[in-house]
C-alpha cells in the first residue's frame, strides 16, 4: 500500500507545473555585457551550449548588445553576427534601460538595398545617407511606441530643396537585407514626402552598434 502511494505521488509529482512561466521580454532589446573581466570576453557559440564551438566574441564592457530571441529557458540568447547569428550564456547580460519607454529605442540602425539607404536614430538627433549624398541631419518630430513596433516622423531642414518628410514605421519580425546571412529583428518601411517626389522603401533595423 506505501509503495503504490508512494507511486502516485511520483506520477502526480510529474504532471505537476514547474512553476509560475518565466516571463520572456520583448524582443529584440539591447543589452550590455556583465560579469566579465577587463581582460576576458564574451564568448558568442554556434549553439546554446557552454560546449559548442566559439564563433565570435564580444567586448567585457559591451554596450547595445542585440538579443533577438531566448532559449526556452531563458538562459541563452541569440544575437546577430555579420553573417549568420550565434548565441551567448544570458547571465552575462543584463537589459539596457530605455531613458524614455514612449519613444524608440536608440541607438537604431535602419537601411535598406535596391536602392540603398540608412537611417540612424541616436540620443541627440538622426541622420540619412545614401551612396550620393549624406549625411544629412533630421529634426526630430512625433513617435509613438507598441508592443509590436515602433513609428517616428522625421524632417530634413528645408533649403536646397531638402525639406523633405521621413515617416519611419518598424515591426518586430524577422527581417533579411537580402545580401547576407545575418538576422534582422525588426523590419523597416520608410515614406519620403517632399518637393521632389514621394518614394516609399523597405529595410531592416538593428539595435546592434559593437
Amino acid at each position: 500500500m506505501r509503495a503504490r502511494a508512494a507511486a502516485l505521488a511520483l506520477v502526480l509529482a510529474a504532471l505537476a507545473p514547474a512553476g509560475p512561466a518565466r516571463a520572456q521580454p520583448h524582443l529584440p532589446a539591447a543589452y550590455r555585457v556583465t560579469g566579465v573581466a577587463a581582460d576576458d570576453v564574451l564568448n558568442i557559440r554556434a549553439a546554446p551550449s557552454a560546449r559548442a564551438p566559439i564563433v565570435g566574441r564580444i567586448a567585457p564592457f559591451a554596450l547595445h548588445v542585440e538579443v533577438l530571441e531566448l532559449t526556452g529557458d531563458a538562459r541563452w540568447g541569440r544575437v546577430p553576427l555579420p553573417e549568420g547569428s550565434g548565441w551567448v550564456a544570458m547571465r552575462f547580460l543584463a537589459p539596457t534601460p530605455r531613458e524614455d519607454p514612449a519613444a524608440l529605442p536608440r541607438p537604431l540602425s535602419c537601411r535598406g538595398t535596391e536602392p540603398f539607404w540608412h537611417l540612424g536614430l541616436f540620443p541627440r538627433g538622426a541622420e540619412w545617407t545614401t551612396p550620393d549624398a549624406g549625411p544629412l541631419r533630421l529634426d526630430g518630430g512625433h513617435e509613438a511606441v507598441a508592443p509590436e513596433g515602433f513609428l517616428a516622423r522625421l524632417r530634413a531642414p528645408a533649403g536646397a530643396g531638402r525639406g523633405t518628410d521621413y515617416t519611419l514605421i518598424v515591426q518586430r519580425e524577422g527581417c533579411s537585407d537580402g545580401m547576407s546571412d545575418r538576422p534582422f529583428g525588426f523590419s523597416a518601411r520608410l515614406f519620403l514626402e517632399g518637393a521632389a517626389g514621394n518614394r516609399a522603401l523597405s529595410g531592416c533595423c538593428t539595435l546592434d552598434h559593437r
